[in-house]
Order: structure tokens, then C-alpha cells, then sequence
């Protein structure tokens, strides 16, 4: 079935045999939906702290951010491209039509001169056409001006990626997604010695633009906000690939006879979570940034998540240390459950069968495992996962973030669940990833496989499928201990088209 040359790929890749037979029984087989006890919700399963607790919980996070002991780092997935934000721009382009004829094409070049890339792009629609935007407008030469912003020859901004454009306007200049988050690191994430740790994964072909930018800008941020910055990048793993299979599950090749990878999806990145030494790990996507005038309240729901996870994982170290001294009650193992059950919603319908011993060596394995923090923001529409209680392959049921993928909408209960959903996760999570005794976790070894999906997709004319891995923040979490916050949606301003960049919140 595979060839010298194949097994060759497989080598460069980090990619062995049995791993490869493993993709191609995903193929065959599927993946299991993933059976749902409940819909999480403030009345049950998403912690809703008010203004006293929440004033405490931040009080709890500078405190330990303060701490020379701890280290913090700041993780981003910054390697997806903008392609997708100017999608309709490029069909405008390529279309019939010299004029804007829908809604969100006129939406576009109306509001163009509140785009904080505009003098940019007017400059290099005067390089390149003659005259700046405005008079190209008037002329109706409105493909020219998205000409130049989207393509190589121009800005290029239909082919980079979206940390890398402008987005947010300042009287000092423009603001690119990158150098919010490193804005956003001084504000919550500064260590006592004054170092923020700061992670982009970014794609290869990219990866010398964001060192660029980053070498022009962070002294200027680190004398304005009096920090020193630890930034680093990484790239998805080649090992993290996954295999593409033509309709009937067949390897599809391409037209050199060679086997075609894909990346895996933002799940594979875990292999680059599970590689960096730290405490704490904060993880936010790269497009949900705002202005500095909206970031105070941001910043504190930062703090907050960080606070309530820094309680919650104090107690679970301290019911450790008393299960491995071996000095404990059965009352002891009692107020373990009840934590493990009503602070960390992880529920075992057979506890009550348990000895002391099979309890002990249970509450043990369900404590001492990484723990996240989740905000959660009302549902409003926006796609993303959702979150609920669902059963896990060893019949415990807990939080999950799950996307609709993952559920089966021809089963009536579950289908209603999922549309009754009050919440929606906007990928806003806060990590602790070190055990009591300070060690790391091995991350992967908390994934759950069995939630992966199968998508469809053509290469050079030909019709394939292709295997995401369990997403990030999905299967690949799917063992943590895992905790849901409410957090107010101001939090949450995502820039999934270049419109969004209109929107008040990002001006």
C-alpha cells in the first residue's frame, strides 16, 4: 500500500507506520458522538462569582503572579491566515460587478477610512495606481483599491496572517493583533521580577515576518509599560499532520504520485503546550484583541479566571499531599468528593460502591490532573463550542467544551441540548499544568482520541477527506479537570471578517 517513497515521507515527518494505519481506521470507522448528560449552565456546571468574590479572586491572581517561584506564559495560536476575513472581497474582485452591489461590500469601502490600515493602503494605492483611495473611489475604480490592499504586489493582506495586520488605530500609530497581546501580557501576566512570557505558534512561511515586527517593536513597549518581554515562536509539528484519503478511504495522491498531509487542525498543538515550561498558561486566539480603552475590564476577567483556578488547584495540591502521606479518614475522603463533585463537576455515579482504598486511588486520579478554567460568555449567536456535562470513556461524567461535530443532531435529546445551550465557549482559558510536586504533566497523555472528525475537502480539482484532530480546547483537554466561569461578552471580539473590524469595539 505504501511505497520507499511514501515510507521516506513518513520519516521526515516523524510519522510512523502504525500511526499512519491508525489515521486510516479513523477513516473507516468514524468517530463516536459523544453521549450528553446536560447542558452546562449557571444553575448548573458555569460558576457565576460575584463582585465581592470576583474582587477576591483577583486579589488571589496578583499575588501569585507576584511570586518569583511561579512562571506564566501567555500562549496565542497565531498562524491562521486572513484569506478567510477578506472572503468576500476576493468574490467581489474576481465577480462581475465594477461596484459594490451587497450589503457587506458597500459596508466595506463606505467605512474604509476607519480601517486603521487605511493611510497604508493609501499610500500604496498611490504607488501603485497613481492616486490615492479617495480618487480612486470616485472614479469607481473600487477593484483597484481591493486589489491593492489583498494582493502580493499591494499590501498583501489577503495572504499574511491576521496577527500581522493592522487592527486597532492610536495617535502613536497602528496596532497589529501581535503587539495587543503583547500589550495585554504587561496588563495580567507580568511577573514579580517585571518579565512577561509571551508564546505565538505561527505557520513556517510566516514565522520570520512575526520576528520582524516583534525586533521593530518590543523595546518601545517594554519602556512604555516597564516590563522586559520573553518572547518565543513555535510551528505546528510536522508528526501532527494527518493523512488524506480519497471518498472510498483509498490514500489519495497527488498528481507526483506522493501522499498527501494536512495539518491537524489546531488540536496539534498541544504537542507545543505540552513543550513549554511554565505554571500557569493563559490561552486566547490571536483575532480577539481589543483597544486599550476596553481592556481594563479584559484585563480583570483575566485576572479573575486565573484567581479561581489558582483556589481551586491550592485545595486539589492539598488533598494530594494528604492521599500520598497516607494519613487520612474516611470523613477526609468524603470532603475530597464532595470537592471533586460539586467545585470540579466531575461525577461518578458508582463512588458509592467504593472501599476507602478504591476511593482513595480514585479521588487520586481525578485530582492529580491538569486543570483549566474556562470563560464562558452568553449566547449570542457567534459560532463556537459550547459547554457541557457529558459521560467519559470510564463512565464519569464532567465539563466538556464540545462542538456540534461531536454531537449527534439525529438524536432528539441531544439535539435539544445543544440548541438550548445559554453559552458559548469563546477559547479564553487559563491552564495549570504542573502537579503538586511542581512537575509538568505529559499533555498528551490526557487526550482523548476517540473525538476527532472527519471533514471533506478537494485538492487540485479532486474530491478528498481529511482528519482534524481533537481540537485544542475539545478532545484534546478532554481528561483535564475542567472548570466554567461566566465572563461578560465585552470580553470576546473576535475578527472573523474585515467588517468586524468596523464594529465599535474595535474602534
Amino acid at each position: 500500500m505504501i511505497n520507499e517513497q511514501d515510507k521516506a515521507l513518513l520519516e521526515k515527518k516523524g510519522i510512523s507506520e502504525t500511526h499512519l494505519q491508525r489515521q486510516l481506521e479513523y477513516f473507516k470507522k468514524g468517530f463516536p458522538y459523544l453521549r450528553l448528560a446536560a447542558t452546562a449552565s449557571v444553575q448548573r456546571g458555569i460558576l457565576c462569582p460575584d463582585a465581592n468574590e470576583r474582587i477576591d479572586y483577583v486579589k488571589v491572581w496578583d499575588n501569585y503572579v507576584s511570586d518569583p517561584n511561579k512562571k506564566v506564559v501567555k500562549f496565542v495560536p497565531a498562524s491562521g491566515a486572513a484569506s478567510r476575513m477578506f472572503k468576500d472581497i476576493f468574490t467581489f474582485v474576481d465577480g462581475n460587478s465594477e461596484v459594490p452591489v451587497t450589503d457587506f461590500e458597500k459596508k466595506f469601502f463606505d467605512n474604509i477610512h476607519d480601517a486603521a490600515y487605511f493611510q497604508d493602503l493609501d499610500a500604496a494605492c498611490l504607488q501603485l495606481c497613481g492616486c490615492g483611495v479617495d480618487r480612486l473611489l470616485e472614479d469607481k475604480r473600487y477593484k483597484d483599491v481591493a486589489k491593492v490592499l489583498l494582493s502580493a504586489e499591494g499590501m498583501g493582506y489577503g495572504h499574511l496572517p491576521k496577527g500581522l495586520l493592522k487592527f486597532h488605530s492610536y495617535n502613536e500609530g497602528a496596532r497589529t493583533p501581535m503587539e495587543e497581546h503583547l500589550v495585554e501580557g504587561a496588563m495580567y501576566a507580568k511577573q514579580g521580577d517585571g518579565e512577561v512570557n509571551v508564546h505565538f505558534t505561527v505557520s513556517p512561511e510566516h514565522r520570520k515576518l512575526f520576528e520582524k515586527l516583534l525586533a521593530e517593536k518590543v523595546t518601545s513597549y517594554e519602556h512604555i509599560y516597564g516590563v522586559s518581554f520573553n518572547v518565543d515562536f513555535s510551528e505546528q509539528k510536522a508528526s501532527t499532520d494527518t493523512i488524506a484519503v480519497n471518498p472510498d478511504n483509498t490514500l489519495f495522491r497527488q498528481n507526483d504520485n506522493s501522499l498527501l498531509f494536512r495539518p491537524g487542525g489546531h488540536g496539534a498543538l498541544i504537542e507545543n503546550l505540552n513543550d513549554i515550561d511554565a505554571d500557569i498558561i493563559f490561552v486566547k486566539n490571536i483575532d480577539n484583541v481589543v483597544p486599550d480603552r476596553l481592556k481594563p475590564e479584559m484585563v480583570n476577567y483575566k485576572k479573575l479566571l486565573g484567581g479561581v483556578l489558582i483556589v481551586l488547584q491550592q485545595q486539589a495540591f492539598a488533598y494530594l499531599r494528604k492521599l500520598d502521606s497516607g494519613h487520612y479518614k474516611m470523613s477526609d475522603l468524603l470532603e475530597m468528593l464532595q470537592f471533586v463533585q460539586k467545585k470540579l463537576c466531575c461525577k461518578n455515579p458508582e463512588t458509592k460502591l467504593l472501599e476507602d482504598t478504591e476511593m482513595a486511588i480514585y479521588l487520586r486520579r481525578k485530582l492529580n490532573r491538569p486543570m483549566r478554567v474556562c470563560g464562558m460568555v452568553r449566547n449570542v449567536g457567534e459560532p463556537g463550542g459550547g459547554p457541557f456535562l457529558a459521560y467519559n470513556q470510564d463512565g464519569t461524567i464532567s465539563l466538556q467544551i464540545l462542538e456540534s461535530s461531536q454531537i449527534d443532531m439525529s438524536n432528539v435529546d441531544a439535539k435539544t441540548m445543544f440548541e438550548s445551550g445559554t453559552h458559548f465557549n469563546p477559547v479564553d482559558l487559563v491552564c495549570g499544568v504542573k502537579d503538586y510536586l511542581g512537575q509538568a504533566f505529559a499533555l498528551t497523555d490526557f487526550v482523548d482520541s476517540q473525538t476527532g472528525f472527519i471533514s471533506h475537502k478537494s485538492k487540485d480539482g479532486k474530491d478528498l477527506k481529511a482528519l482534524e484532530l481533537p481540537g485544542l480546547w475539545n478532545g484534546a483537554m478532554s481528561d483535564w479537570n475542567t472548570v466554567f466561569v461566566e465572563v461578560p461578552l465585552s470580553t470576546f471580539n473576535p475578527v472573523k471578517t474585515v467588517n468586524d473590524l468596523y464594529r465599535e469595539q474595535h474602534q
